[in-house]
């Protein structure tokens, strides 16, 4: 039996449990199919402020938390990711460090392949960390 996936538009996931300002879906996955592919997880609160404020450590965490989130509702978990990005908005080695660690801690030895990237800006004013995902879920 052959299957016309392209047939079935992707589901566009917005969590009740998220900003709700932002201007993109938190993530898609495909009927029928396993693969989730996540927005960029920002270090927001649920009023779309940028917390803790010039925290590097502190912003992963928010971040990683608000992908953990957004994981859920897609029927995955941390141990269900295949690969992440991460984004720090610096030039300091030692920030990357500060925001690796905080990876390290949430997904312990499960260790996905990974990109650990500075950058000079990101999206929201004050925001110095984001992290993408790409993972494995039942199929929806």
């Amino acid at each position: 039996m052959v299957t016309d996936f392209r047939a079935m538009p992707a589901e566009l996931i917005r969590s009740a449990r998220l900003f709700a300002g932002a201007p993109y879906a938190y993530a898609a996955t495909a009927p029928g199919m396993s693969l989730v592919f996540t927005a960029g997880a920002c270090p927001l609160d649920l009023q779309g402020e940028v917390v803790p404020p010039g925290d590097v450590a502190g912003q992963a965490r928010q971040a990683l938390e608000n992908l953990q989130v957004v994981l859920e509702e897609c029927g995955a978990t941390v141990r269900d990711v295949l690969k992440t990005t991460v984004y720090v908005a610096t030039g300091r080695r030692d920030d990357l460090l500060l925001a690796w660690g905080e990876v390290v801690a949430v997904f312990g030895e499960h260790g996905p392949p990974s990109t650990l990237l500075g950058v000079t800006v990101l999206g929201y004013p004050g925001q110095l960390v984001e992290v993408e995902a790409t993972a494995l879920a039942a199929p929806r």
